[in-house]
């Protein structure tokens, strides 16, 4: 067993570390206040590389892992939540699917703008009715065979990166007797297909420079050849994307635990009171020490899940496990940042505050905490 990072994605690691110190850090609170997608960043990431990471170099994409896009992910989390999310959404959700279902036209077409054109991707599972039963949806497809076209109805609520997108991929079911196997995927532009419409961008808890969006589809037509795979197979496909979507969120929530960690390390290292560093009282060292266990602990489980995606064995049960843990311990590893720093703590002048607010997304996006505890029950057959 080798807990050692491979050189070359300690390489890439390291290079997306100093980009998000350099670039990202500087705007991280500013663009949360703001409530602004950050569009420069993410043409920076584009010119950086880092826009496909685990997407073939056949259609511009890195050529990398999951391990490496893992580290890369928990690279943005570390400064920034809002752009980790979007960031996530865009490869996990957006662009990845595209190169496991779509046919070598639809990479083309779709695929690659994402990933070495400066596209970002988009996902649209959810519905306002749907909550943790993401298989009950009412938004159809039905055919028009005159037409040779789909035609979508339905609404979609908060979808990542929805307002900013250049593709979002939509589920919709196009047999309502089948159940599961009645769920289909569908490439659709928003610029361009007519009657797609952004209905609200919500003001949000924390994570606000990454837009969530709820949709509305009136009677959008989308030509044949956007199918995503055959029909039916919508479910099976969403299945298979939340097992590595859900490694990403792990990671994500690994940045964010990380980020509260060193901050609150940092302060209790230079913060003073009765004549020494507050670090050296065993309330704060105990604290601060308990803080890195998790994170350690939430970084070797998504490590483990990332390593067994790569080997291309079954990963739902640790998937599952690591995105369980790791978003548990980032909300609570930022609580306990903000403890520390005290009334600092509280304030925008300081990072904490920012990671916790974020951290609590990660309990609730790609299956809660709760839906976590259900997927592994199954998985250990009780």
């Amino acid at each position: 067993m080798n807990f050692e990072v491979p050189a070359e994605h300690r390489m890439i690691r390291d290079t997306v570390r100093e980009f998000c110190e350099a670039e990202i850090r500087p705007i991280a609170q500013e663009i949360e206040d703001e409530h602004r997608f950050p569009e420069e960043v993410f043409a920076a990431l584009s010119d950086l590389d880092m826009m496909g990471v685990p997407i073939g170099e056949e259609y511009g994409g890195l050529g990398g892992d999951q391990l490496m896009y893992a580290l890369v992910t928990e690279e943005i989390g570390r400064v920034s939540g809002g752009i980790g999310l979007s960031y996530a959404a865009h490869t996990s959700l957006g662009a990845k699917p595209i190169e496991l279902f779509g046919t070598d036209a639809q990479k083309e077409a779709w695929l690659r703008p994402l990933v070495e054109g400066g596209g970002i991707g988009a996902w649209a599972l959810t519905e306002p009715g749907s909550g943790s039963d993401a298989s009950n949806m009412d938004t159809t497809a039905e055919f028009d065979a005159d037409a040779g076209e789909y035609v979508l109805n339905g609404t979609k609520q908060f979808i990542t990166n929805a307002n900013v997108a250049d593709s979002v991929l939509v589920k919709a079911v196009t047999d309502p007797d089948a159940g599961y196997d009645g769920i289909s995927t569908f490439i659709v532009d928003p610029e361009s297909d007519d009657g797609f419409e952004i209905a609200t961008v919500w003001d949000k808890m924390g994570l606000n420079c990454s837009p969530t969006c709820e949709i509305l589809l009136d009677d959008v037509r989308i030509p044949e050849d956007r199918l995503l795979g055959e029909e039916g197979e919508g479910w099976t496909q969403t299945m298979k994307t939340l097992d590595g979507g859900r490694i990403s969120i792990a990671a994500l929530s690994v940045g964010l635990a990380q980020g509260a960690y060193e901050a609150a390390k940092d302060y209790a290292g230079e913060r003073e009171q009765f004549g020494r560093p507050i670090a050296k009282f065993d309330a704060i060292r105990d604290k601060i020490v308990h803080m890195h266990r998790q994170t350690e602990r939430a970084r070797l489980l998504t490590h483990r899940a990332a390593a067994t995606y790569d080997a291309g064995e079954p990963v739902t049960r640790e998937s599952a496990l690591a995105k369980l843990d790791a978003s548990e311990a980032a909300r609570e590893v930022a609580e306990e940042a903000v403890q520390t720093l005290g009334g600092y703590g509280y304030t925008t002048d300081f990072a904490p505050q920012r990671f916790y607010r974020d951290a609590k997304l990660m309990e609730i996006g790609e299956g809660t905490s709760e839906i976590q505890h259900v997927v592994l029950g199954r998985e250990l057959g009780l």
